[in-house]
């Protein structure tokens, strides 16, 4: 029998599914994509072009922690759609103006609808962004985060599911290093998640059609 019923994992998302054998799900396409993106064409996108895709690059990295901060306690898919009104916010998440917001910014910011209004959350990215910036004066954010897979994406063959886990020794690892770099809201769920969207792991089911091009992208890197 099929049913629908909601998921809370990657990307930490709660949408209404269909439930079958295995997790995947046959688009209009033909091809099979993971459960998770649903048919909203804006996350099927994100699914099909961004989602563990091997990201090496310092600003896109800084982004995309930032915004799995902003997403903490909500859907990856609100984040989704505000992700232009953040960038817009949040001077193209350049960490260097960023580092330089000031009380008045953060109050703007309050006042921004486009964005999660959350002072934490905003104040928090500010510290963040100092704190990259300390790691770039002795090497590159990249090679940070990337040192704890040892600079290569692992690769899981993940059927279904409740296969997957919420966080993993690797990923309590950099989120212990985030923190004490400086960063926040960088827990070790919010962590696993955001390696899973930059490829440093591959979690696409193994029935997903992308779970195979995304690995033949590691082995390009490795």
């Amino acid at each position: 029998m099929i049913r629908g019923r909601i998921s809370s994992t990657p990307p930490d998302c709660q949408i209404l599914v269909v439930a079958m054998t295995t997790d995947l799900v046959l688009h209009p396409d033909k091809k099979k994509r993971c459960w998770w993106p649903g048919h909203d064409p804006l996350y099927v996108s994100y699914h099909d072009h961004e989602w563990g895709v091997p990201e090496f690059d310092d600003r896109a990295l800084f982004e995309k922690l930032i915004l799995d901060g902003f997403q903490a306690g909500l859907s990856w898919i609100t984040i989704l759609r505000k992700r232009e009104n953040f960038r817009q916010a949040l001077a193209g998440f350049d960490p260097e103006k960023i580092a330089r917001f000031n009380a008045k910014k953060v109050e703007a910011l309050m006042q921004d609808s486009g964005i999660v209004r959350n002072r934490a959350k905003i104040e928090s990215s500010i510290v963040s962004a100092q704190a990259w910036l300390k790691i770039q004066e002795s090497g590159s954010f990249s090679e940070f985060i990337w040192s704890f897979v040892d600079g290569r994406p692992i690769q899981n063959k993940l059927r279904g599911r409740d296969d997957v886990v919420a966080e993993t020794e690797a990923s309590r690892k950099l989120s212990k290093a985030l923190k004490k770099a400086g960063f926040n809201f960088c827990g070790p769920t919010i962590v696993y998640a955001f390696m899973q969207a930059v490829g440093m792991v591959n979690d696409h089911l193994v029935g997903c059609y992308r779970h195979k091009e995304c690995a033949e992208l590691a082995k390009r890197i490795t």
